[in-house]
């Protein structure tokens, strides 16, 4: 796409994106939103930015492959729900530190869980999209 306002748009609205995807992943533990939502949100961002730019930019700008985001995600949420078996609760059972910390909360097992899960939302769109457009350039 040639337009110049979408391509100054895009690039405003990256980080925009990118920031809202996290507020929406880390406020997911009280109220609506968490790993799949922000995850979907983050994969939003880039896919605009492939659309106003060029999807070689785009993968400059990721650095990393999105199918590595997979298996990476995949295992920091296994990892979160077997950390209750280490002392001796049901598998994904929550645990909880006892301090808060200040602009993210109570952080526990379900934030690790949800981490991955962004991860693996944004790995998979990603790859799948990027595949698409590949294959009909």
């Amino acid at each position: 796409m040639n337009s110049i306002i979408l391509k100054t748009a895009s690039r405003y609205l990256l980080p925009l994106l990118l920031l809202f995807s996290i507020f929406t992943l880390l406020r997911g533990h009280y109220l609506p939103g968490g790993g799949f939502v922000g995850g979907l949100i983050a994969s939003i961002a880039f896919v605009l930015y492939a659309f106003a730019n060029t999807l070689q930019d785009t993968k400059k700008l990721l650095k990393i492959h999105p199918g590595f985001l997979m298996p990476a995600g995949l295992l920091l949420s296994f990892v979160a729900g077997l950390l209750p078996l280490v002392v001796g609760k049901p598998f994904m059972t929550g645990l909880w530190f006892a301090e808060k910390v200040p602009v993210v909360g109570s952080i526990g097992s379900a934030l690790f869980f949800d981490i991955g899960v962004y991860l693996v939302v944004i790995g998979a769109s990603l790859t799948i999209i990027f595949t698409i457009t590949e294959s009909n350039q």
